[in-house]
């Protein structure tokens, strides 16, 4: 697969996604960043705890296919992209959904928030799993 270019942190998110590694999806968050999963919803708060919520997501899926980035923007020191999911609930359930993310990076280069915009409740009714 040929992923748009991307900042290493930004690529690393969804080579991780699309592995589904929980430890490669979240290594490229700084220590203290804020992930919104989706915009609305209360912030996941530290790589940790970004982590944690990674591992626990996965195994809900059998497969897990991950997100696919289609196209990237990166300016200001911040990188858009819009994107394709794409999951298999664990008693066959096929869930596909899109949106775009905002990637706001440190002076190091790893992710200090990002910002995903899609419809939770489009994936909660295909995924029929309530909230995660």
């Amino acid at each position: 697969m040929s992923f748009p270019a991307m900042p290493k942190a930004v690529h690393q998110f969804y080579a991780g996604s699309l592995a589904a590694d929980a430890e490669l999806w979240g290594a490229g968050f700084a220590e203290d960043a804020l992930f919104h999963d989706p915009v609305g919803s209360e912030p996941i708060r530290g790589r940790d705890a970004i982590l944690a919520k990674l591992r626990k997501v996965i195994p809900l899926f059998d497969p897990f296919i991950g997100i696919t980035p289609i196209e990237a923007y990166t300016t200001g020191g911040e990188t858009a992209v819009s994107w394709r999911g794409a999951v298999v609930t664990t008693d066959g359930n096929p869930v596909n959904w899109s949106g775009i993310s905002v990637f706001r990076l440190d002076d190091e280069g790893l992710i200090a928030e990002a910002r995903l915009y899609f419809h939770h409740g489009v994936f909660a009714a295909q995924a029929q799993l309530g909230d995660h």
